[in-house]
């Protein structure tokens, strides 16, 4: 009986774990993004949206989905990492600088 109630548990721990979405971070490589979910897609450009919007209005949720789907899915991203993508994003969409 207690073996019973011991799988039970564990078996109720791992589907409560494995319900939960796994945040996309800034230390995960680029070849993850394609095989993450579009709620963690969408999550993970909304934040940095607002994290560099205030750089430029064109640096919204929209752009990062666009250009991360394009670091990712155009050539072989290997070990990239999706803070340098990011830090690509942002260096592609600066305006020209005033002379």
């Amino acid at each position: 009986m207690r073996n019973i109630i011991k799988l039970f548990l564990l078996s109720a721990l791992c589907m409560a774990g494995g319900a939960q979405a796994a945040k996309l971070t800034m230390d995960d490589k680029v070849a993850r993004w394609p095989r993450a979910t579009t709620d963690e897609k969408i999550e993970f450009a909304t934040r940095m949206g607002k994290a560099f919007s205030s750089l430029a209005p064109g640096l919204d949720r929209n752009y990062f989905i666009k250009c991360l789907e394009e670091t990712a899915n155009i050539g072989n991203p290997g070990d990239i990492k999706l803070e340098e993508a990011v830090k690509m994003c942002v260096a592609v969409n600066k305006p020209p600088s005033e002379e």
